[in-house]
């Protein structure tokens, strides 16, 4: 826990501003974005302290892939079902402006707008899926 980061802070529903959506997973969490870039997007996040996605060695894919389902489940829930219309993925460093590793959640990807699909583009520089 660092309690100078924000998002172990409303992982530990300490930020009153922030509701957490429902997810199955006690060692994530997932929340709107407060920049919606999408008309569903959540981040995914540990709960427990983790660095951004530079930071991921192979032992961590068992966890990206329960954000990644912990991301399909919450779009479900709230009637997204199109799961071939979804992003997800990681900014880069220095693109990532919070430093606990988090997993964007966009749907319809369809959907993403101008700037949208410029800072969300696929596996670029600062965006990787």
């Amino acid at each position: 826990y660092d309690a100078k980061c924000v998002f172990c802070r409303i992982a530990r529903g300490e930020e009153p501003g922030t509701a957490l959506l429902p997810c199955e997973d006690e060692d994530l969490v997932c929340f709107r974005d407060i920049k919606p870039g999408a008309p569903h997007h959540y981040l995914v996040v540990p709960v427990k302290h983790m660095g951004n996605c530079k930071t991921l060695k192979t032992e961590h894919i068992p966890l990206v892939k329960r954000m990644m389902e912990v991301g399909k489940a919450v779009l479900q829930k709230n009637n997204f079902s199109d799961l071939n219309d979804v992003r997800m993925g990681f900014h880069w460093p220095p693109f990532c402006s919070i430093a606990h590793l988090h997993l964007h959640v966009l749907a319809p990807a369809s959907q993403l707008g101008f700037f949208s699909r410029l800072y969300y583009r696929i596996n670029s520089y600062w965006f990787i899926t």
